[in-house]
């Protein structure tokens, strides 16, 4: 379900003109360093041969609060792994050298991000070709320098909101969003469920009414069913716990099949009519 009325100027962003095809818009998200550093740049490689339509790399956190267990092990594992945010960044330029096309969005906490170096991370992103952020703990209102930076460097906020998230607080946030904006289906951590909030539908009409730009919905979407369901009234499905399962018994030596397997994953949630009825 794509949003016409934002897709049509000419300035749309890379995330925004991601969403401009006739189906739903497709957001894996997997780990970086996880399951090993050598499996990054395949796994992202491997989401775009799928039919990945944007792809969001998590940045591994010791405390990543909004995430369920299945992610908190990746992150875990991750910095056993010893990733590092020049790792982050450089596994996006190296797949970009090897043929990733498709719009990649950091997804972390603001900590690591800081601690960086904030111009110097945004301008790195710039240069490897990192499109959009999405800070899960930033409180927009107090980070004017951030979205400044942002904006310096052409790289998309992409803002959380949540069913609990007020009318009043979603018409700040369509001031300062690009890209997309990334609805939560649910209260609560991340984590793949068996059905989808029954007032969702209800959620993402509230939000409309305030954003222009591109919705996309995450926190449970694990299978075909979620994507063809969250895709009859928002723009995009994000996809992470099922994509975290799906590659966790990889390891160095299993590169090549754990990127075929999630391959054909990807494929297989949207095979057929393609997310559209």
């Amino acid at each position: 379900m794509a949003s016409s009325s934002s897709l049509s100027s000419s300035s749309a962003s890379e995330l925004q003109k991601a969403f401009s095809k006739d189906r739903t818009a497709y957001i894996p998200y997997v780990t970086a360093g996880y399951p090993t550093k050598k499996s990054t740049v395949p796994l992202l490689l491997a989401l775009q041969e799928g039919g990945a339509d944007v792809i969001e790399l998590g940045v591994p956190f010791s405390d990543p609060l909004a995430d369920g267990e299945t992610i908190q092990k990746a992150n875990t594992q991750a910095l056993k792994n010893g990733v590092t945010m020049n790792d982050v960044i450089g596994y996006v330029g190296e797949a970009r050298k090897k043929g990733l096309t498709k719009p990649v969005v950091l997804m972390g906490y603001f900590n690591p991000f800081l601690q960086f170096g904030l111009e110097n991370f945004l301008k790195k992103c710039n240069e490897v070709g990192i499109q959009g952020l999405i800070v899960v703990d930033l409180l927009f209102g107090e980070a004017t320098d951030f979205l400044g930076l942002c904006k310096k460097y052409g790289v998309d906020f992409i803002p959380l909101i949540a069913p609990t998230t007020t009318d009043d607080r979603i018409e700040k946030i369509a001031k300062v969003a690009s890209g997309y904006v990334y609805c939560v289906s649910l209260t609560g951590v991340t984590g793949a469920r068996t059905e989808l909030p029954a007032d969702l539908q209800d959620f993402i009409a509230r939000v409309r009414k305030h954003i222009k730009i591109p919705i996309a919905v995450g926190f449970g979407l694990s299978t075909r069913a979620h994507y063809l369901s969250v895709g009859k009234f928002a723009d995009g499905a994000v996809m992470g716990s099922a994509i975290i399962r799906n590659v966790a018994s990889g390891t160095d030596s299993t590169i090549d099949a754990t990127r075929k397997g999630l391959t054909a994953f990807v494929s297989s949630i949207l095979s057929d009519d393609g997310g559209k009825k």
